[in-house]
């Protein structure tokens, strides 16, 4: 399938601007096929729609990546982490807000998140005739990841509908719903991305899983479930974000004792959407992208902040499961180590299974979007959470202290999982970071950079000037 893949790698370098030869892309190879023949059975397009998926792990989406991605930016970004001193510098623009339109900033996102959309708009447009049994889901499928991957590049390069009054009329991303290679795309208003968002995610939830449960590795009703309660929090739409979770959602999140495992692959509980990682399939060492080495010689590129790690009281599970004590000898440093995607089986090597979406996001998804209506439900769902992860807690909060407590939560249970920077953003808060270094202690040499005030341009990546060049009918963000 060469032309296939041709396309696609073309394609991914239009819709950011680039422009190439496309004399070729009319002719089928003497040894190929077109894709009218390539989609034909069922076969066909459970192959195309794995085909998507795979899209999730390029090192600009989940799958780990020196110039940040899904998987590390959204920390990079914030308050959770510090610069490595002992490492090898990588992300340290990102992480300092230095980023400008000359540098490329996250464009491996862009290009990984357009390849995605390329292949589910594919998939898409040649399944019209097909009546076989997996239709339904494989349609649902290919329109969750293209919601998917519209939500997460909308999410760095233009504002959130909750995070300042202009917000929904600013400038989003294209929304691509076809395969054209010639396309030279404007970018779509926040609100007009998000709406699409939402109708692909809900068409998607109607027709996921018609024929029984997916694979592991494959998107499920509660997932989407759970990512669409995502988007209606980020649009503020509260009431719709509990109605889609209390109608699709009953798994809950990894019980206490099996919090630990879940880190190490020992555990599925509480996982609802993830992408299988091991040899020789995939074998990527995502969790390289924290650190490289042993305990005791580890070259980190970001440590966990000092006051942050102060956070995890001794009896939260999460304290052991997502952090570690180590050192690099070699300095004489010791580091409060970001052990979440360590490795498996007691290795350091970062290779584990890529978890996307937890039944934990669900309770905490609900209790933020109750809070403003109904406290008690709140608090209630708060303490699903707070019932797996602690021994004890004192609870009972009522007002700005139960806000508080849900806000805590959630940043000690996505800690170092793509979502922190974003959730600073849609609530309007600044980043403000400790001041403190990258030693264990709190010693050390702090981050470049302690703070992004709530105005800031920079809460909204910069589109390549390259691509602007070419496509002028791309439009920069405002401040570069």
């Amino acid at each position: 399938m060469k032309k296939i893949v041709f396309k696609i790698s073309i394609l991914a370098f239009l819709v950011v601007g680039f422009t190439s030869c496309d004399s070729e892309l009319d002719q089928v190879p003497f040894d190929e096929f077109g894709n009218e023949n390539a989609y034909a059975s069922a076969a066909d397009f459970e192959n195309a729609v794995r085909g998507i998926y795979s899209g999730l792990t390029f090192g600009g989406l989940y799958g780990g990546s020196d110039a940040g991605g899904m998987l590390d930016a959204p920390d990079v970004l914030s308050d959770n982490v510090v610069t490595g001193q002992d490492g090898r510098g990588t992300r340290r623009t990102l992480h300092n807000w230095e980023y400008v339109a000359t540098s490329g900033a996250m464009f491996g996102l862009y290009n990984a998140a357009y390849t995605t959309i390329y292949r589910a708009n594919l998939l898409l447009e040649n399944i019209g005739d097909f009546e076989g049994a997996n239709k339904e889901n494989v349609m649902a499928e290919a329109k969750a990841l293209r919601a998917l991957a519209h939500f997460n590049t909308v999410a760095f390069f233009g504002k959130i509908p909750t995070q300042s009054a202009d917000a929904n009329q600013s400038l989003g991303v294209a929304y691509v719903t076809y395969t054209d290679p010639e396309m030279a795309p404007a970018r779509d208003n926040v609100e007009t991305v998000y709406n699409n968002i939402v109708t692909d995610l809900t068409e998607a939830l109607a027709g996921i899983e018609t024929n029984g449960p997916n694979p592991e590795g494959r998107l499920n009703k509660e997932s989407v479930a759970i990512l669409l309660s995502r988007v209606y929090l980020y649009m503020g739409k509260n009431d719709l974000a509990v109605q889609v979770l209390n109608q699709n959602v009953s798994s809950l999140p990894a019980a206490r004792e099996n919090v630990e495992d879940v880190w190490v692959d020992e555990s599925q509980d509480g996982l609802l959407f993830y992408i299988p990682n091991a040899s020789p399939v995939l074998g990527i060492g995502v969790g390289v992208t924290w650190g490289q080495g042993s305990l005791t010689g580890l070259k980190p590129e970001f440590v966990v902040d000092y006051d942050f790690y102060q956070l995890f009281s001794n009896d939260d599970v999460r304290k052991d499961a997502y952090t570690v004590q180590a050192r690099n000898n070699s300095s004489n440093s010791d580091f409060n180590a970001i052990k979440k995607l360590m490795g498996r089986n007691g290795q350091t090597d970062g290779v584990v299974d890529i978890k996307i979406i937890r039944a934990a996001e669900a309770y905490l998804n609900k209790a933020e979007a109750l809070f403003p209506t109904d406290q008690n439900a709140a608090r209630q769902a708060l303490d699903v959470v707070r019932d797996r992860r602690y021994t004890s807690y004192v609870g009972g909060e009522t007002g700005q202290a139960l806000l508080e407590a849900i806000r805590l939560e959630r940043r000690l249970e996505f800690a170092f999982e793509s979502q922190r920077f974003f959730d600073l953003k849609r609530w309007g808060l600044p980043v403000e970071r400790s001041g403190k270094g990258d030693l264990a202690d709190g010693g050390g040499v702090p981050s470049d950079s302690q703070s992004l005030p709530v105005g800031s341009n920079k809460w909204q990546m910069p589109i390549w000037q390259t691509a602007i060049d070419i496509n002028p009918n791309l439009q920069q963000n405002p401040g570069y």
